[in-house]
């Protein structure tokens, strides 16, 4: 079994501390921008696996909201900043219902 000296412990930072040194403190506009592109990817992540869930290719669900494959593309691959109402639009072509929790 290894031993850890607690002084080496100390050294250790936590998550918060390695988020705050590459992307600034919580609230900052460097902070926002990368909690914001990870928000979107991680819902275009949803999105594409319930895609591939119901063996549906990209072009077929570009064909369903009416734009390109391309654009379905940029979207899973995080080229794109996903607006809600895209957001929205893909969901429903995908047959899935969100609600809004406020408070």
């Amino acid at each position: 079994m290894w031993k850890i000296r607690e002084d080496k412990l100390k050294e250790l930072k936590t998550v918060d501390q390695l988020f705050d040194d590459k992307y600034g403190p919580e609230g900052s506009p460097s902070r926002n921008e990368f909690e914001a592109r990870a928000k979107s990817y991680y819902y275009a992540e949803l999105l594409k696996e319930q895609r591939k869930q119901q063996k549906m290719t990209q072009q077929q669900l570009a064909d369903k909201i009416g734009k390109k494959r391309e654009f379905i593309s940029n979207i899973e691959r995080g080229n794109s900043d996903m607006q809600l109402s895209t957001f929205m639009l893909i969901s429903n072509a995908l047959g899935l219902r969100f609600s809004l929790v406020v408070g």
